[in-house]
Formats: C-alpha cells, sequence, structure tokens
C-alpha cells in the first residue's frame, strides 16, 4: 500500500565543502511541487543547484536543474520509489564547495540527503476516500450528521431547502457500513445523491 509523509523533514549533509540540504515533503501534484522548488530557489538565492524529484502517480517528475544527466533527480526518484511513496516532493539544495564529486559521488550525496530526511519521516497510509450526498428529512438530520461524524467523515457542506442535504467525504472501506446503517436508521427516507465515484 502506497504511503505519504506527515510533514516535512530536512537533512543536511557535508561532502568535499559541497553542502546538500535535503527536504522531502507531502505534496498534492505537480504544480504544487513546482511551486515548492520555486521557494527553495526563493530560500537559498545564491545556491548552485537545486535539483527534485516527485513521486505523483502519472505527475511524477526528475530535475537534474544543471547537475550531469542522471546524477541527480532520477537517484532521488528512485529512493522515493523504493519506499512506496506516494505524493512526495524531494528537493536537495546543492551549494557548491569547489571541489568536483563525480557522477558516483554526486549519486551518493542525492541520494544519501533523500535517504537521511526520509529517515526522521513519519510516514501515513493513502487511503482512498468517497464524496457521498444524501438527502434527509430535516427530523433525520442531527441522527445523520452524528453517525457521518462518528466514522470520521468530514462533513463538507449542508444545504437547507424542503429537506437537508448532506455532502461529506470519509474512507473507501467505511462507505458500505456507514450507508447500510444510515438507511436502516432512515428506513426509505434517505435519498442518495450520484455525485460520482472516488476521489
Amino acid at each position: 500500500m502506497p504511503v505519504t509523509l506527515a510533514t516535512a523533514c530536512h537533512s543536511e549533509l557535508l561532502i568535499r565543502k559541497s553542502r546538500f540540504l535535503g527536504c522531502v515533503e507531502p505534496v498534492p501534484d505537480r504544480a504544487t511541487a513546482q511551486q515548492r522548488v520555486r521557494a527553495a530557489w526563493q530560500a537559498h538565492p545564491q545556491a548552485t543547484h537545486v535539483c527534485w524529484a516527485l513521486m505523483a502517480g502519472g505527475q511524477s517528475a526528475a530535475v537534474d536543474d544543471g547537475e550531469p544527466s542522471g546524477t541527480a533527480g532520477r537517484p532521488m526518484l528512485e529512493v522515493l520509489r523504493h519506499q512506496d511513496l506516494e505524493g512526495v516532493l524531494a528537493t536537495v539544495v546543492r551549494y557548491y564547495g569547489g571541489i568536483q564529486l563525480g557522477a558516483g559521488g554526486l549519486v551518493r550525496a542525492y541520494t544519501d540527503s533523500v535517504a537521511q530526511a526520509l529517515l526522521q519521516a513519519t510516514k501515513v497510509a493513502i487511503v482512498p476516500r468517497r464524496t457521498l450526498a444524501v438527502m434527509v428529512p430535516y427530523a433525520l438530520e442531527g441522527m445523520v450528521r452524528r453517525e457521518v461524524l462518528r466514522v470520521g467523515a468530514s462533513l463538507l457542506d449542508v444545504q437547507h431547502a424542503g429537506d437537508v442535504t448532506l455532502q461529506f467525504e470519509l474512507a473507501l472501506p467505511d462507505v458500505a457500513p456507514l450507508v447500510a446503517l444510515l438507511n436502516e436508521a432512515g428506513q426509505g427516507r434517505l435519498v442518495w445523491l450520484d455525485i460520482g465515484s472516488s476521489c
């Protein structure tokens, strides 16, 4: 099962006078990852390189940012892939120290920077979620709200009209038991609305 990270974690390595600042963090998509890379450049304008790798399904990427091809982004991506991570960005900011490390040295430096940051990371399982919407009579609103919150669902929207429409998101494994429970408690008075499938 793929996992992501709870929060960002950092590392710092000094290798033959070059300074490598690693960061691994959860990101939802490539656009967010690119914003984080720009932020790294803004925070370190004197850096020589900001190399990065993103593990995010079809949006994955590996960027060497001027280092010799295949010595930074791809090895960083392999570290993320090896740990079955998803929705994770790894960045390594390098300040060149004047001594060349060679291709093998660069691969080790970038790999180690990501691996060291991951040693401190808290990994969390990615649980697929689904958004549901149900129309209920006013008299059943309180019961439905209690059950929705009891299973840890996130209430997204409530609309009051002729009936009450509640929209909420919850973990996919909890969907069938909750729907069955609410249908039984509602005695046929709940109307489920089709709003699409898994998020």
